[in-house]
């Protein structure tokens, strides 16, 4: 299996980085993980073809997490000409912001035949969910974005893969990470405490309790980017788009 970093980036735009998209391969499937607005144009960059997705998970509804979906979808309509269906799953309320955001974006496009099918699928608290030879399983977790926010933890084959979404510390994100072949935990700040986002000197300091084989540090603002040099390079390691990630 290995994990492609397309966006690793803030909703700012700091350091230049692509809002946040991972895509992941494995024998049996491709899926992507979160697909900000520049989803489509990591893809582009690295040669990556739209229609192999399967399944889109969305950990949550801010923008830069999936805001992406109508660039996919008016590819997939319109030039990458798909004819199997795309499968997209997210918090309760995903068809719906879908469906504004795509009609404010492309009016109309939603409209006319077209040669796939579009599933949406709603998360459930803790409940795993079997999509295309993907098990996941959300935990809520603390961001408010009009609907509940998750992390993500993947079974795939004989691996797990996890990620916190955007999220401050919740004690559920041990459970997420435990084990995990990958734990993709944000990492907005350096030392400076939010409740809705997490900062190096917390994960640092659970990074024990997480127990995770791997951990991967993304979403970093410009005061994150500017401690990397004080990142512990044992312990962790920091995404950068185009990254890719055997595992």
């Amino acid at each position: 299996m290995q994990l492609t970093v397309l966006g690793c980036g803030d909703a700012f735009g700091a350091g230049s980085r692509l809002q946040t998209s991972f895509y992941v391969r494995s024998a049996s499937t491709t899926f992507l993980i979160d697909c900000g607005a520049t989803t489509l144009i990591g893809m582009r960059r690295l040669g990556l073809a739209p229609n192999d997705i399967d399944t889109v998970f969305v950990s949550h509804l801010h923008g830069d997490h999936f805001s992406g979906l109508p660039w996919l979808f008016i590819d997939a309509k319109y030039v990458s000409r798909r004819t199997r269906p795309l499968v997209v799953a997210g918090p309760k309320s995903i068809e719906a912001r879908f469906v504004a955001l795509a009609e404010a974006l492309y009016p109309g496009s939603l409209d006319g035949e077209r040669d796939f099918d579009l599933v949406f699928v709603e998360y459930e608290e803790r409940k795993p969910l079997d999509i295309a030879g993907v098990t996941v399983t959300p935990f809520e977790v603390h961001h408010p974005s009009s609907a509940p926010p998750y992390a993500l933890r993947f079974g795939i084959e004989d691996k797990v893969l996890s990620f916190t979404g955007d999220t401050g510390w919740v004690e559920a994100l041990t459970e997420v990470a435990r084990d995990a072949d990958l734990f993709i935990t944000e990492c907005f700040q350096y030392d400076l405490k939010m409740p809705m986002h997490l900062d190096y000197k917390t994960i640092d300091a659970n990074y024990d309790r997480l127990a995770a084989r791997r951990v991967l540090l993304t979403h970093m603002g410009e005061e994150m980017l500017a401690a990397c040099s004080r990142v512990d390079p044992v312990r962790f390691e920091i995404a950068e788009d185009g990254m890719t990630i055997d595992l």
